[in-house]
């Protein structure tokens, strides 16, 4: 988005909320100070009630007992417009989203159902979090009418066959494979606007077209030997009890996993062929780190014959300059997870190899928010009209 679109979408929302902050000087009927930020009350159960009710649009959450799921519903309580109206969880069907996850217990949330009984007759839009193989018979199945963010991977490859190849399993909505956006929001925006059903980006593709597609769509770097090395926090392997995630086999170590068969490879390639308009394949290994959540790409790249690392910077920056959540740090600024947690944003950097010839990019994002549930409502927003960054402003949570 540009600054001046920017300007013109967010300027008076910025105004909304300072007339708020200035009410909230002054006490209700019941004599009760109430703070007042994004349309919500911070202090009071009753105003913030008050306040889901004049909600816009009827959000319903498919597979609400994830990460993500979680990650959906504590941007949805800052965001001025969108209500949760449906959540579903098969596995703690009749329990309380406060119950699942005690941070949200302030939320007001309708009780969690199994999907086979969900009603979308109040729910104007849907995210649907729920695991890989499961998704495509569910989507299809919904009604119409809704618009919907997928945050698996079941819609992301264009190519039926190469899902079964990657992912075990026939593709079970091939006819609607073919209306799907992909939802990487910075480059595919206005393909972004008129879709029905986006595919949300994973969190590895993320942090690597982000950089990358802008310099190969400029012819910056060449087409071989791209080299990534990324790490990610443990939840981004999900909620799930896996022997794998334990404490004791995770703490105090660094695990690579997915060696040459990472099912984030097809997606990463498929974005990179799409910008050279022409196949890439690349070396992608990804690793698990003591950590809970952030995410890093270390991307070694080569650039053709009078190509500068200058020049990468300087595309980046043409790139990037006008968008919100995507950040070029000062020259010789080393990303760091640390810097982008809990929050929307993706903070990169480009550095000159020792070798002759070759860049080394550095890419950041919180796993869970850029790299899932943050970019999830971003693209809604988008889809709706309503300015993209309504209710995925939160800076960075630090230390």
């Amino acid at each position: 988005m540009s600054t001046a679109t920017f300007g013109s979408l967010g300027f008076n929302q910025g105004y909304r909320w300072k007339d708020e902050l200035k009410v909230s000087k002054v006490k209700n009927q019941n004599q009760r100070v109430n703070l007042y930020i994004g349309g919500a009350s911070a202090l009071s159960t009753k105003c913030m009630q008050s306040s889901e009710k004049k909600k816009e649009v009827r959000i319903g959450l498919l597979g609400a007992s994830g990460y993500t799921g979680a990650e959906i519903v504590r941007l949805l309580a800052n965001h001025p417009y969108f209500g949760i109206t449906l959540m579903t969880a098969d596995r703690k069907a009749g329990q309380s989203m406060g119950s699942v996850f005690p941070h949200l217990i302030t939320q007001d949330l309708p009780t969690m159902v199994s999907v086979k009984d969900a009603d979308f007759s109040n729910v104007d839009a849907v995210f649907c979090c729920l695991p890989h193989g499961t998704t495509q018979e569910i989507i299809k199945g919904l009604p119409s009418h809704l618009k919907i963010v997928d945050l698996s991977a079941d819609f992301r490859l264009r190519d039926v066959a190469e899902y079964e190849e990657w992912y075990g399993q026939p593709h079970s909505a091939p006819d609607l494979q073919k209306e799907v956006v992909y939802g990487l929001t910075e480059i595919f925006r206005e393909e972004v606007k008129t879709a029905r059903l986006v595919a949300n980006p994973g969190c590895y593709p993320t942090s690597i077209q982000l950089p990358l597609v802008p310099l190969i769509k400029a012819k910056l770097i060449e087409h071989r030997n791209i080299i990534i090395d990324s790490k990610s926090g443990v939840s981004g392997a999900g909620r799930g009890a896996k022997e794998a995630n334990l404490y004791s086999e995770i703490a105090e170590g660094i695990y690579s996993y997915g060696v040459t068969r990472h099912r984030h490879a097809p997606e990463i390639e498929q974005g990179l062929s799409d910008a050279a308009h022409s196949k890439i394949t690349v070396s992608f290994t990804p690793h698990l780190m003591p950590m809970i959540r952030g995410m890093q790409s270390t991307i070694y790249v080569e650039m053709p014959q009078g190509v500068t690392v200058e020049d990468l910077y300087q595309q980046l920056r043409k790139s990037y300059e006008d968008e919100e959540f995507v950040k070029l740090l000062d020259k010789g600024v080393v990303p760091r997870t640390h810097n982008v947690r809990g929050s929307n944003y993706c903070f990169m950097n480009v550095f000159p190899d020792r070798i002759p010839g070759r860049a080394i990019i550095i890419s950041v994002i919180d796993n869970l928010v850029k790299g899932a549930s943050g970019q999830a409502l971003q693209n809604l927003n988008i889809m709706l009209g309503y300015p993209e960054n309504t209710g995925i402003l939160n800076q960075p949570l630090f230390p």
